[in-house]
């Protein structure tokens, strides 16, 4: 990734991470916990939501992770509907971004190569987010969507795990095993929303 090309990825990978993590934050604040405004994540500036780590990630392995918002469960009136309504706004926010894009793309076509690179990662990008935080390994969104309907005391499991989260997520990038999971999930979310876009130009 780095190299000439790093610039066209710049804007997406920002993009990804931060609408991913205001979504977060608007969802959380509209359900009732001022947690994320208190904190300053209810923004777009991309500075606020970075995390290094997740940042080099995306660089390296296409796929990474934000600085996660801060919520208070205890301020939703239902923590699991709030929970869930909360984890499922990123993902949502990118493959909505991920689309716009795409629309973008289509009507922009090949008429400014600079525009149309910068477009396709943000596609991209977009959707690998999305499909990426849905997996089910704490603290991912998607091990918070399982847990909302996990009786307690299998939540209470699945979220121990996150001490060992880091190292299983390493061990799946180095073997590939993510990259299995994701590649193919975002190749049929692409085809879909192109069949859809297809169908509008």
């Amino acid at each position: 990734m780095f190299g000439p090309d790093m610039i066209f990825a710049i804007p997406g990978l920002l993009l990804a991470m931060t609408v991913h993590e205001y979504a977060h934050a608007r969802v959380a604040v509209a359900m009732g916990d001022f947690t994320p405004r208190m904190t300053g994540r209810l923004t777009l500036n991309p500075v606020a939501h970075i995390d290094p780590i997740g940042l080099l990630m995306l660089f390296f392995a296409q796929f990474g992770w934000a600085k996660p918002v801060m919520i208070n469960a205890r301020n939703f009136k239902d923590w699991r509907k709030g929970e869930l309504y909360v984890s499922l706004a990123g993902p949502a926010a990118n493959l909505v971004t991920a689309f716009i894009a795409l629309l973008l793309l289509a009507a922009v076509g090949g008429q400014a190569v600079w525009l149309y690179n910068v477009l396709k990662l943000i596609v991209l990008y977009n959707i690998n987010f999305a499909v990426f935080n849905m997996i089910p390994l704490p603290p991912l969104d998607g091990s918070k969507v399982l847990m909302s309907f996990l009786p307690g005391e299998w939540a209470y499991k699945l979220a121990g795990i996150e001490r060992y989260s880091f190292i299983i997520l390493i061990v799946l990038v180095f073997t590939n095993v993510l990259g299995m999971i994701i590649f193919p999930i975002r190749a049929m979310l692409l085809n879909m929303m192109s069949i859809i876009v297809s169908l509008i130009f």
